[in-house]
């Protein structure tokens, strides 16, 4: 199961804020989708930026995901159904 990308994803609460910061560390915007998503990237890694609320970061497990980019989802999920059952 080669990996072809991978990101994390990150909620942040003012879109444009956030990509200028990681602008302002030197990632570059790969793609942006209005105040819905963004990417940025540095060698090697992706940083998505998703909209959140206060709301939805208060008693929050998680702000945080990571992804995979693969090409074969079927051989993927094979793969970690493995591990499940």
């Amino acid at each position: 199961m080669p990996i072809k990308e991978s990101n994390i994803t990150i909620m942040v609460k003012d879109m444009d804020r956030s990509v200028s910061f990681y602008e302002s560390l030197g990632l570059t915007t790969k793609n942006r989708w209005g105040n819905n998503y963004a990417q940025s990237a540095a060698p090697g890694i992706v940083v998505g930026l998703h909209p959140t609320s206060e709301k939805n970061l208060t008693g929050s497990s998680g702000n945080v995901s990571i992804g995979f980019t693969l090409d074969d989802f079927a051989e993927a999920k094979s793969m970690l159904d493995q591990f499940i059952h």
